[in-house]
């Protein structure tokens, strides 16, 4: 079976001569189609680095990435955007909302990006918000909101187009235990539900509990892999 992600001797420097950083070295990383995958590591391990050429907003110094069995890195940037919008979902640890819309609004317009007809927008929004726990925030701005709800409309904004492929960043990090505990059973059921992939960095347990394998970067390598769950 053909992986959706996949990644083959992929480096990333910054800079140049004495002073050049190598953020990423040497990846080799396999993602089947509806997985959950986990990345972990320290800080300054590579993670979030690896995450951006995954999700092609940025582009290998050296190595390949391919999604679907396409070549991202060499594709026109009109390509990789259209990929990004309508085939991926990305949660940022800075959320990224749009400060005068409302939860819904933020929600919608990640649909309009995307494509989705517009008969769609109401019945998506709503779904998305509830699967977040945040039905009753729906018309609430980001700052009426705290710092884990603006997570997880985030969250909900990245799910609501149905991506093939969902890439996040410490998607928890904002959240309480109990509410962390909801939002790693929802990526399970988005797995097992709706065949979605997920890649994620994160320090959570609970996240990891559920997830099918997590690979560990040290120095922007890869130095551990676990299958966790049959």
């Amino acid at each position: 079976m053909e992986p959706i992600l996949e990644t083959k001797g992929v480096e990333r420097l910054y800079g140049s001569g004495p002073t050049a950083v190598r953020a990423l070295q040497g990846v080799e990383l396999r993602v089947q189609a509806g997985k959950l995958v986990v990345l972990k590591g320290r800080s300054g391990s590579g993670k979030t680095t690896l995450l951006n050429l995954l999700g092609g907003l940025d582009r290998p110094t050296a190595g390949e990435v391919f999604f679907q069995g396409k070549e991202i890195g060499g594709l026109a940037e009109k390509e990789r955007t259209w990929l990004r919008r309508n085939r991926m979902g990305f949660i940022f640890q800075s959320f990224g909302l749009f400060p005068l819309m409302s939860a819904a609004e933020n929600v919608e317009f990640s649909l309009r990006l995307s494509g989705v007809s517009s008969r769609e927008w109401a019945m998506r929004v709503e779904q998305a918000l509830e699967r977040v726990g945040l039905g009753k925030r729906a018309q609430h701005r980001p700052y009426e909101m705290s710092g884990g709800e603006q997570q997880r409309c985030a969250i909900a904004r990245a799910i609501a187009h149905r991506p093939a492929l969902l890439l996040a960043d410490e998607p928890t990090a904002e959240l309480d235990s109990r509410m962390g505990l909801v939002i790693s059973r929802l990526f399970r059921s988005l797995v097992e539900e709706e065949g979605m992939s997920i890649v994620m960095t994160t320090h959570d347990p609970s996240v990891m509990e559920v997830a099918d394998d997590v690979y560990e970067l040290e120095d922007g390598c890869i130095r551990g892999f676990r299958h966790a769950i049959s």
